[in-house]
């Protein structure tokens, strides 16, 4: 006889649905609770907090300063595939960035999501990050490339920026300063590496090599931000497949090798009568590529990821920086007014050995000793870093001074971007742009100490920036120039906020009007 399962009676099935209910009404009143505080992120069973992360994906580094605001500097939570910690608590930073380094690395996974650059300084960790590291020191220590780096901004400055400004002048048009930037960022930043100008300054860049490396160095930095945001296996998944954000990379990578073998070809086959007045001088002089090119420890791959990763960490550190810096001074005008001031008595010998209607363009060991300068980019950088977030993957179990537990395998997230914005770091003003904040307040004394753990623009503890003095020099001295000899204000109307990438880019550009100063 056949047997049949018995039905689900009536009172079994409304016990069943009963029990559903109060599971999820118990879920709705703990998230409900969780979130009395509208700027907490919402937490989801399985998936965390991807809900609130992809409606707020439009101002994130906002949204993650929200967070931490409100959740004392620390917030843990998860994402499908991954459990993190988002901090920006100066303690912590102090621990996970100088204290016990080891314990936080880059790791496997974060040298995979930047795969262009897999193998070189920017994405590996312990003893060859430090052969690595003391190495460049030693290319940085060059007195002879320095002096190459000095001219070759001075050059771009002189002959590439202020033309073009003066320009811009006279017609009155808008013109994008991020575009602007960015080329003079690209250009002092390749013709040290290679030897060759790509010469994005002139007016004939406009479908070079270098223009479509630019657009991939963007592109390496948005998809990079987009592989944050998902599992690996979806993001490898789409890379095997070839769609979406990851054909976009694959064509990027192509575009950033395809250049750099153009660069390393142009090198090998420079001669004077081929090259351009800077180059004949850059190709008697030592360039960074030289100390790689004949180790027979770089193979093609990391040659080619190892000169990508100078690019990448050059033109987004300068040409980012300089954009936000200008969008600062455009809407402080007593700022500018201070800077001219320093600048005076040097414009005013240089304007005096000058015919009247030459501007003034400044020789970079002149703005060593400029302090107030210096005080206004630590501003704009303590705002608006260039890279607005760090990544840690923990390699054994630990507390934080903050009394977090974190696991192996967790990931830190450390915001610069909130870490400048926080009260109890920087004060009650922290939102204002105030370069005196940095000043000591005696006159001749410099600037005011501030431990790195708090201001974190150039890195802290052993991955502490190399290039740090370089691109202050190269800041400043674009900064002088431009500020001297012309007014510039930020178009009415324009919506200037960050753009989705791991560099703290504008979204839309920054348009911009310029008029000659009157002197």
């Amino acid at each position: 006889m056949r047997t049949m399962a018995s039905p689900l009676l009536p009172a079994e099935l409304l016990v069943s649905i009963s029990a559903l209910f109060l599971l999820v009404a118990f879920c709705m009143y703990t998230m409900s609770m969780r979130s009395k505080n509208p700027l907490r992120p919402t937490e989801w069973p399985i998936v965390g907090i991807l809900p609130s992360l992809v409606v707020n994906l439009h101002r994130l580094h906002d949204y993650a300063t929200d967070a931490l605001a409100c959740c004392g500097h620390n917030f843990k939570s998860c994402l499908p595939g991954m459990r993190f910690l988002l901090t920006c608590d100066p303690t912590n930073i102090r621990h996970i960035f100088t204290s016990n380094h080891a314990n936080y690395l880059k790791g496997k996974e974060f040298s995979e999501m930047f795969d262009v650059t897999d193998g070189s300084f920017f994405t590996i960790d312990g003893e060859p990050c430090r052969r690595q590291r003391a190495r460049i020191q030693s290319i940085f220590s060059s007195p002879r490339l320095l002096a190459l780096m000095a001219e070759c901004c001075r050059d771009k400055v002189e002959k590439g920026v202020t033309p073009l400004l003066a320009r811009m002048a006279k017609t009155a048009a808008p013109f994008d300063m991020h575009n602007l930037l960015t080329r003079f960022a690209f250009d002092v930043t390749a013709t040290p590496i290679f030897g060759v100008d790509p010469g994005l300054l002139s007016t004939s860049s406009a479908g070079s090599a270098g223009m479509h490396a630019v657009v991939a160095m963007d592109t390496v930095m948005e998809v990079g931000l987009f592989r944050h945001t998902l599992p690996m296996c979806c993001w490898k998944a789409m890379r095997w497949l070839n769609v979406g954000p990851e054909r976009k990379l694959a064509a990027a990578h192509k575009v950033l090798r395809g250049f750099v073998a153009e660069m390393i070809e142009r090198r090998k086959l420079m001669t004077d009568g081929y090259a351009g007045v800077l180059e004949s001088h850059v190709s008697s002089v030592e360039i960074i590529m030289s100390t790689y090119i004949n180790d027979p420890e770089y193979s093609d791959d990391l040659l080619c990821a190892t000169l990508i990763n100078f690019m990448i960490a050059g033109r987004d550190t300068i040409g980012t920086a300089l954009v936000w810096l200008f969008y600062n001074l455009a809407q402080n005008a007593d700022v500018v007014a201070c800077i001219r001031k320093e600048l005076a008595p040097i414009a005013s010998r240089k304007a005096a050995a000058a015919a009247a209607t030459t501007m003034v363009t400044f020789e970079p060991d002149e703005m060593k000793p400029l302090v107030y300068m210096h005080a206004v980019l630590y501003e704009s950088l303590r705002l608006f870093p260039p890279i607005p977030i760090e990544r840690k993957t923990v390699v054994a179990d630990d507390v934080l001074p903050s009394g977090h537990a974190v696991r192996a395998g967790d990931t830190i997230l450390v915001s610069l971007y909130s870490l400048g914005r926080m009260q109890d770091v920087w004060g009650e003003d922290c939102m204002e742009y105030r370069p005196e904040r940095w000043l000591s307040g005696k006159v001749g004394d410099g600037l005011r100490y501030v431990p790195t753990h708090k201001f974190l623009a150039f890195n802290s503890g052993p991955r502490m920036c190399l290039g740090k003095d370089i691109a202050i020099m190269q800041m400043k001295t674009a900064v002088a120039a431009i500020v001297w000899n012309f007014d510039v204000e930020v178009l009415e109307g324009q919506s200037v906020h960050p753009k989705f990438s791991c560099i703290l880019q504008t979204k839309n550009g920054l348009m911009m009007k310029v008029k000659k100063r009157e002197m």
